[in-house]
């Protein structure tokens, strides 16, 4: 299975961006469908954004869409995510994740490799 690291996660003000990095291990990060979630101190982990195997498909929820934005480059194995306009309630622990399908993957349960996070605090 592909190893997944994520990076730039900090402390930021809110209204103002971040750019999140997840690296993936191996040569087939190209047949991933790869996904962006989160998750804040006692909740549950939530789907934050995803992109199919060529990134000709996205897919976000009401809460982050026309904020978020998410990227890949097959050839550097990175997935990016792009956020703008941070709230308060953005703050959690940001997971990529891959999918073995290359599209329609944003359920949990359809991932089968998880980074270790990288935390994203947004103050007022």
């Amino acid at each position: 299975q592909v190893q997944l690291v994520e990076s730039g996660g900090e402390l930021v003000q809110a209204g103002g961006s971040l750019r999140l990095s997840c690296a993936a291990s191996g040569r087939t990060f190209s047949t991933y469908n790869m996904g962006w979630f989160r998750q804040a101190p006692g909740k549950e982990r939530e789907f934050v954004a995803t992109i199919s195997c060529n990134g000709g498909w996205t897919y976000y929820p009401d809460s982050v869409k026309g904020r978020f934005t998410i990227s890949r480059d097959n050839a550097k194995n990175t997935v990016y995510l792009q956020m703008n306009s941070l709230k308060p309630e953005d703050t959690a622990v940001y997971y990529c994740a891959a999918a073995s399908n290359c599209y329609y993957a944003y359920r949990p349960g359809q991932f089968i490799s998880w980074g270790q996070g990288t935390q994203v605090t947004v103050s007022s």
